[in-house]
């Protein structure tokens, strides 16, 4: 599904080191803070298989003034929140 060229595609480190290809799928703001919820279904990933994370937006600029986005996981705690809130609002989709 990554082979889209209009979606976004990040590469991010696990824990464990395992470079993991997430396509961007929506940003959202919980509690005046942005969001993005990211899917790991680039590539042979079944269905049943995909897996969903949601993470923080920072924003910060490059040495050269330019606006960037960093994605910060969040706290266990505030992760259910976040996944209640992508549940019930974005769950038909």
């Amino acid at each position: 599904m990554c082979n889209n060229e209009e979606m976004d595609i990040i590469e991010l480190e696990s824990a464990d080191g395992e470079v993991l290809k997430l396509r961007v799928d929506r940003y959202f703001f919980y509690n005046g803070e942005e969001y993005v919820l990211l899917t790991d279904d680039c590539g042979d990933v079944k269905p049943e298989e995909v897996s969903h994370y949601v993470m923080k937006v920072q924003p910060l600029e490059d040495e050269d003034g330019e606006e960037m986005e960093e994605f910060v996981p969040v706290e266990d705690e505030l992760m259910d929140q976040l996944i209640h809130v992508v549940e019930s609002t974005f769950g038909d989709e």
